[in-house]
């Protein structure tokens, strides 16, 4: 079983190696008609070629391309209907010659759209037909039996993604304009939230003056509940914090420690954050200094905090 594992990994790695001597100028073209489009993209296949081509259609989709997927079988019956002027349709199948693909051929070139074959055969139906053709002909199938596509479904979708993914670099897409399609779950949360989104502001923010006892200033750790404390000057400018585990350490010393000021014990140069900063930004600050929490400022220059974030708030949201 593991021997025949591993070879169906070799036999598919194989042909999407091979792929690359086949990037060429038509896939250049290929690239440009997409780029040309003025409608949507159209993505078509029977079969398993379909469910890569449904694949192909959501990582262009995700990309900065509008694209759908639309069944060659139900295109025959009304789904063509889809179609429209401008539209750039790209369809896949292996042999070249699938009768749902090549029946809805004649309607495409009628439409006047343009069309991006996928086959491995240069000379089928759907090759010809094609104004560009993507070869994913493979020297074998995975399948022992060779019937079952396999080696040709993996070619079929890195061929896919190679184009959505030249597409994505000549649009200049960025992670950004990604995070706009990709709203829910962790990989939205990560790209989209910002620092300001899950910051405590106004009294929530634990501060205390640099002449504050450490007894007191006790009382505004525990009462902000985030286990740290500013210190302020007189300006509002920060001058240091106070954590818990500076207080751990400092109560090694003895009781009377409590006595003292607490610009005495407060370290003098806490971490800070921007507020337009991503969330995902301030846990790796955090994680890199190995730290809690961050207080938040306005710019660059800025000295008065206008906001906290805490590991916990980060949690929360699902950015990690």
């Amino acid at each position: 079983m593991i021997e025949t594992a591993k070879q169906v990994l070799r036999i598919e790695a194989d042909a999407i190696l091979a792929l690359q001597e086949r990037i060429d100028g038509s896939f250049s073209k290929a690239v440009k008609m997409v780029l040309d489009c003025q409608g949507k993209v159209v993505v078509t296949g029977m079969g398993k070629s379909g469910l890569i081509c449904q694949k192909i259609a959501a990582t262009m989709a995700s990309t900065g391309t509008p694209t759908f997927f639309l069944h060659p079988a139900e295109g025959i019956h009304g789904d063509l209907g889809m179609l429209s002027k401008g539209d750039v349709v790209i369809a896949a199948s292996y042999s070249g010659e699938t009768e749902e693909v090549c029946r809805i051929l004649p309607v495409i070139k009628r439409m006047g759209l343009p069309l991006i074959a996928i086959s491995g055969n240069p000379q089928s139906t759907l090759a010809i037909a094609g104004d560009a053709h993507l070869d994913i002909s493979v020297a074998e199938e995975a399948c022992p039996l060779g019937l079952a596509p396999t080696a040709s479904t993996t070619a079929t979708l890195a061929m896919g993604d190679a184009l959505a993914v030249a597409l994505l670099d000549e649009r200049g897409f960025k992670a950004e304009d990604f995070a706009l399609f990709h709203p829910g779950g962790a990989l939205g949360k990560k790209l989209l939230l910002r620092v300001e989104d899950l910051m405590h502001v106004g009294d929530e923010i634990p501060l205390v003056q640099p002449n504050t006892l450490l007894r007191e200033a006790l009382f505004e750790i525990t009462s902000k509940k985030l286990g740290v404390t500013g210190v302020v000057d007189d300006q509002g400018a920060l001058a240091g914090v106070f954590t818990d585990g500076d207080l751990r350490r400092i109560m090694e010393l003895g009781l009377e420690s409590l006595q003292k000021p607490i610009h005495q014990v407060m370290s003098t140069s806490p971490k800070r954050i921007l507020r337009r900063n991503l969330a995902a930004k301030a846990l790796q600050v955090m994680e890199a200094h190995s730290i809690t929490s961050l207080f938040v400022f306005a710019d660059e220059e800025g000295m008065v905090p206008v906001g906290i974030v805490h590991l916990h708030d980060l949690l929360k949201s699902g950015v990690v």
